[in-house]
């Protein structure tokens, strides 16, 4: 196997070297953002969402945007990053971008860096898993929805705990509640309810993160003519629902075969599949 690299602050390191400080604020404090990147040979998929996803992430965390590298600087210096470790197929990039270390809580200034590091995929275009997810609700613990909620941060100790859960109950994903008990989201997902062809999904104020494929699917259904509604989703809507499907980055949609006793379609869900690959191709 060839040497692998890392990008920091646009120069490439060996991945097996050592690149932050201990003083680092994302591993002291959480103060970070991250974005997971699906990419087939030097096509990053849906960048532009990405970049501005992040941008807004960095703007309610108070963190400097106007001197981070520009969105087209990025995008090379990501397919930099795909060509120096030979990534020519499906590919997952993590993009981090922390504030600069100096201060406890309260930070000396707001400048950022970033860390990018690429993983090869099994796949070039997103494939629908075979066998459906078996889904549970994670009632220790509920996530607050407010201005932090729809971010992408190194704070992930809830889904750490959620994840944790699944694993203990048997389940491939565990279903996250927002303070006021509706669905918010799953461990590493959005998710979609389908009823009489109808999709519905947690809207942002309901504390879901704003996710890229999740915005994806939204355009997508409307493009096709099918209703799509952000709204506020209860355990009894997924008791009642004829599908269900998760949906990220970098797995694109996943379908559920059951939640409890419950027990759900994937017709849907591939129907939107195809039409996903069919952009992304």
């Amino acid at each position: 196997m060839h040497k692998q690299y890392i990008c920091v602050n646009g120069e490439m390191l060996s991945s097996n070297q050592p690149s932050l400080y201990h003083t680092n604020r994302a591993f002291c404090y959480g103060d970070a953002l991250f974005e997971t990147i699906h990419g087939n040979g030097t096509k990053l998929h849906f960048f532009d969402s990405h970049y501005k996803r992040l941008m807004k992430g960095m703007e309610v965390l108070g963190m400097n945007r106007y001197n981070f590298i520009s969105k087209e600087g990025l995008e090379a210096t990501l397919v930099k990053l795909l060509k120096k470790n030979k990534l020519y197929k499906g590919v997952r990039i993590r993009l981090s971008v922390f504030r600069n270390q100096g201060g406890l809580y309260a930070p000396a200034d707001n400048s950022v860096s970033y860390l990018a590091e690429a993983m090869p995929l099994p796949a070039d275009n997103f494939l629908l898993n075979e066998k459906g997810l078996k889904t549970g609700i994670f009632k220790e613990l509920k996530k607050q929805a407010d201005i932090l909620s729809n971010l992408k941060t190194a704070n992930s100790l809830l889904y750490i705990r959620a994840g944790m859960f699944a694993r203990a109950s048997g389940l491939d994903e565990s279903i996250i509640l927002n303070n006021r008990g509706n669905l918010a989201e799953t461990t590493s997902s959005n998710i979609f309810l389908v009823k009489k062809g109808a999709l519905s999904t947690p809207s942002l104020d309901e504390g879901c993160v704003a996710g890229v494929m999740r915005d994806q699917i939204i355009s997508i259904a409307l493009h096709e003519g099918i209703e799509c509604v952000e709204t506020e989703v209860t355990r009894d809507d997924l008791i009642q629902a004829e599908e269900c499907f998760l949906t990220n980055a970098v797995s694109g949609i996943r379908w559920v075969v059951a939640f409890e006793q419950r027990r759900y379609y994937s017709k849907t869900a591939k129907f939107l599949t195809g039409l996903l690959n069919a952009i992304v191709s």
